[in-house]
This record gives C-alpha cells, structure tokens and sequence, in this order.
C-alpha cells in the first residue's frame, strides 16, 4: 500500500487574513453556495459533489474572522499532473491581492513540486495566471475532452 506523505498544514497569516491547506478549516456550505450561486462553471451543483470533490482534492481556502472568503483545488496525483479549479475570493474581498497571494502560497505547497504539467482553465482570469507562468495550451490538437454541459442541471447527472 502506499501512503500519501503527512505533512504538515501550510498556514500564513497576513494582515487578519489565513491562507491554508488545511481541508478540515474549509466551510463545505460556503464553498457550496458560492460555486452553485455565483460561479459561472458549477450553477446548481450538488452539495453532496462538492463535498466529494474536496475531500479528493487538494484544497486551499482564504479565511477571514472565522469566515470563508476564498477558495481553490487542485486535482492531482502529486507526481506528474495537477488541474487548478474552483477558484474564487467572495466579492466583497476582491481587489486585495488574496488572489495573487493563494497563488503563490499554492504553487510553493511541497506536493505541487517538479510536476511535469499543471493545468486549468478559464473564462476571464488569464492575466492573473499569466503572471504565474500559465500560457495557452501549446498543443490543443492532442486534448480531447467529454464534456457534459449543463450536468448539474440534468437530472441523471451522467454521460
């Protein structure tokens, strides 16, 4: 059997704000409510999927007073390939830079190191990735893709 290494909680405090990996600091309803509410990818997401994917996922959140004000994951196998998704900071704290910050924290965290690919996409975000290497597919002819839209919105949810 092998064991994903236990490392400690990556944690920074910064100006009354918390920038954390830890999954058990991560308010499941909030995530919840902003990604079926607010986001543009994830309208009417169940909350049973959303509490699935976190606990698969590497996750981050942005806290503030005890409040989850920002979030992300990676889906990853920690070795070779890691997809960046779900990503936001609540309005009311946008502009502050938590953004830039989470990325930073993310992309120093010791089990997204040396990664052959990182990956993500985005409707209206890519200057704030480019800033942290992210480019254009270089190759789009060899990905492919299922994709199913609207899921959340059918009622078998499935292929």
């Amino acid at each position: 059997m092998i064991l994903v290494n236990q490392l400690p909680n990556m944690e920074i405090n910064d100006n009354g704000f918390i920038f954390s990996d830890d999954r058990n600091l991560v308010d499941v309803n909030a995530v919840h409510h902003y990604l079926s509410t607010q986001s543009y990818w994830a309208q009417n997401i169940p909350i049973e999927t959303v509490k699935k994917s976190i606990e698969n996922s590497l996750c981050f959140g942005i806290y503030k007073d005890g409040s989850q004000v920002g979030f992300a994951r990676w889906i990853t196998d920690r070795a070779t390939f890691a997809y960046l998704c779900d990503v936001y900071v609540v309005e009311h704290f946008r502009g502050l830079g938590l953004s830039k910050k989470l990325m930073s924290l993310m992309l120093f965290h010791p089990d997204l190191q040396g990664l052959r690919t990182y990956s993500l996409a985005t409707l209206d975000a890519h200057s704030l990735y480019a800033q942290f290497g992210f480019k254009s597919v270089s190759a789009p002819e060899k990905l492919m893709e299922i994709r199913v839209n609207d899921i959340y919105k059918n009622e078998k949810g499935k292929i």
